[in-house]
């Protein structure tokens, strides 16, 4: 049985406190957009536990059944998630705890265009202030939604994603193109030297 730390004991005070003390430790430069996040993916701490701490859908933190309220918590607290396989953590160097995720630990909220050797680059901002430029290390992928359309998402860091907003996604089909992709003409977005399939191209010209 996992022993319980203090952040479980001490609740969202203690969860507060250790973030805090965890967000002076920088990375290696590997995070979104390089904001020296702390190390997570080189923590292995003892599991102490879950927290009531609930990612909503929507990108809302909830503690309680509550939403937190305070942006720079929710920003804090983002820095030292961690997956694994298909569960979430807050890690610190001492504890670790499980949290639950609906669907995406992330939103992508804004995309701006900008240019690379006179290709376009696609960058994102999620709805926790980070800005990820698209490429092949943080692609799209686009799932298949159960009434048939195609949900977005851009990956991060570290297996952990942002569900594109619809308002984007609309974007991104405006600036969709078509390239043969292993032998099959594709329709999807590209991004500098990068090209992320959403569907076949045939489909998209019956729809």
């Amino acid at each position: 049985m996992a022993k319980q730390g203090q952040i479980v004991s001490q609740g969202l005070e203690g969860l507060t406190v250790a973030a805090t003390q965890a967000a002076t430790s920088r990375g290696d430069g590997s995070g979104a957009d390089d904001k020296a996040l702390p190390p997570v993916h080189l923590w292995n701490p003892p599991f102490c536990g879950d927290l009531d701490i609930r990612i909503a859908s929507d990108g809302t933190w909830f503690y309680l059944g509550s939403p937190i309220g305070r942006q720079p918590l929710v920003r804090l607290f983002s820095t030292i998630l961690k997956r694994e396989g298909d569960a979430y953590f807050l890690v610190t160097p001492a504890e670790k705890v499980g949290i639950r995720v609906d669907d995406a630990p992330f939103l992508a909220v804004e995309m701006r265009i900008e240019r690379e050797k006179g290709r376009p680059e696609l960058h994102f901002r999620t709805n926790v202030g980070d800005w990820v430029k698209c490429d092949a290390g943080h692609g799209l992928r686009f799932d298949v939604a159960e009434d048939g359309g195609l949900v977005p998402y851009l990956h991060v860091r570290a297996g952990l994603w942002a569900k594109v907003t619809r308002a984007l996604y609309y974007d991104l089909v405006d600036r969709g193109e078509e390239r043969m992709v292993d032998g099959q003409m594709k329709f999807g977005v590209a991004s500098g030297a990068d090209f992320f399939p959403m569907s076949d191209a045939e489909e998209v010209r019956n729809a």
